[in-house]
């Protein structure tokens, strides 16, 4: 197979109604480029943040601000409120410029090993979903809780951010 033959294979396989690509091609792209996400930094009044649980083979256990990586021809602004739905099943408001941006390299991983990361100050316009939060114990996948400063464990991918969570 030549190279326009496989690019045309990896087109073809990809569903254009998808949100994304299909997870082996999205693998293989994060192997050859940098990725794109935003992070986000969520205070209430208090000055607490919000973070959610994680646990996967590529980043491992622990606490860390929501997040995604921006789709072909999404704005950043599209991806932080879809992150704000999925993650949190809230609706909420952003800064109009990232807080910082930093460059999140692991030569060690094969997949994901590389993000060009945003991270944005938003707001809550409505409360999280209660039925996620996190109330003690050990975390599952995806419950969320505020912290003064930083929780521990916290994913060493955002102790790039220790400065902003403390």
């Amino acid at each position: 197979m030549n190279s326009d033959d496989a690019i045309e294979y990896l087109e073809n396989s990809i569903d254009e109604t998808a949100d994304g690509l299909p997870l082996e091609l999205f693998l293989f792209v994060s192997r050859v480029t940098p990725l794109v996400c935003v992070d986000l930094l969520i205070q209430n009044e208090a000055k607490e943040i919000l973070f959610t649980w994680r646990d996967d083979e590529i980043f491992g256990k622990g606490w860390h601000l929501p997040g995604g990586v921006i789709r072909h021809n999404e704005l950043f602004s599209d991806r932080i409120i879809k992150v704000g739905e999925i993650e949190l099943g809230a609706i909420l408001e952003h800064d109009s410029e990232p807080r910082t941006f930093v460059q999140d390299l692991d030569v060690n991983k094969l997949n994901r090993g590389h993000f060009i990361a945003f991270l944005y100050g938003c707001r809550l316009l409505s409360d999280p979903d209660e039925s996620r939060r996190y109330y003690g114990g050990v975390p599952r996948v995806g419950e969320w809780a505020w912290f003064s400063g930083s929780p521990e464990p916290l994913l060493p991918t955002h102790e790039v951010y220790r400065s902003y969570l403390e």
